[in-house]
């Protein structure tokens, strides 16, 4: 019996790699169907020459695409062109912390911004790395990348970001032999408008990656508004002082997350964005999804 992961999935047909990088093409056993089992891309398993004989516990799982185990999401927000936008950030964080995955942000595109921009855009983030780990980078000077590359080893990571936030330009400094265009990031990882619609993480640097097009649509279909503030690490921690206990710090009185607010300690610009999400999330009708079992 031998121990891999599931890197593929194509009409039914596993490719599994071991430890030793080697590659083999399986199916699991037919018991799988009777006790409610799918393997998933990313799933440990332990399998014989011809078959998936066990799927071991799974430390989580995402949709669009389905894909488990994974371990940290690299959110992608360009600093210039398109402009930083707090409001796509503190999404993205709030979806990736539903998922209880470790985000990383991953500000690109540096060198567009002057040294008094780039000064401000720090100061800013400040705040968000007392919770979060966040990178600056550039493709053209390279700034970033060995923190990015030590960060992602041993990892398998996901890409998060809005278009043109420069996602095929990091691939393209950790893995040269991509030689991705700009708009060929989807067509490389397996979802571009030619290509057959499975699912595949890739190795990546000394680690694996896979694109999400389920985070890059953010959709908040399975959020419930009044679990939001679970989703904001600095809300939870701080929400001990609260009034009530099921405040969701948009109208109830004696609001420690206000107060902080109003006290320049939580940015305004961050609360302003949770409560724009919790309404958000509050108009979104209930969706279902076939996979729920």
């Amino acid at each position: 019996m031998k121990q891999g992961r599931i890197i593929k999935l194509v009409g039914g047909l596993y490719t599994v790699q071991d430890e030793s990088k080697q590659k083999y093409e399986l199916k699991p056993l037919g018991v799988f169907r009777h006790r409610n089992i799918s393997p998933k891309v990313g799933d440990i398993v332990d399998f014989d020459e011809n078959n998936i004989v066990e799927v071991h516990e799974r430390t989580n799982e995402l949709y669009r695409p389905t894909i488990a185990n994974v371990d940290q999401v690299l959110i992608i927000n360009s600093a210039k062109r398109p402009n930083f936008s707090f409001l796509l950030l503190d999404k993205f964080l709030a979806m990736v912390e539903a998922f209880t995955i470790k985000p990383i942000i991953i500000v690109s595109k540096i060198d567009l911004m002057d040294q008094i921009e780039l000064q401000d855009l720090k100061q800013k983030l400040e705040y968000y790395q007392q919770y979060f780990q966040v990178i600056f980078y550039s493709s053209k000077t390279k700034e970033g990348i060995d923190e990015i590359l030590e960060l992602t080893t041993n990892k398998v990571n996901v890409l998060a970001g809005q278009t043109g936030a420069g996602k095929s330009s990091l691939l393209n400094a950790i893995q040269p032999d991509l030689n991705l265009e700009t708009d060929e990031i989807s067509d490389a990882l397996g979802r571009g408008k030619h290509t057959t619609r499975h699912v595949e993480i890739f190795e990546f640097g000394h680690g694996y990656i896979a694109d999400t097009p389920g985070f890059s649509k953010l959709e908040f279909v399975d959020f419930k508004a009044d679990q939001i503030r679970y989703y904001y690490p600095d809300f939870f921690e701080k929400s001990t002082d609260c009034k009530f206990y099921e405040c969701t710090h948009t109208h109830e009185p004696g609001c420690e997350i206000k107060r902080q607010v109003q006290a320049g300690i939580i940015p305004e610009y961050r609360y302003d964005n949770y409560v724009f999400i919790y309404n958000e999330v509050l108009q979104i009708k209930p969706k279902y999804r076939r996979d729920e079992k």
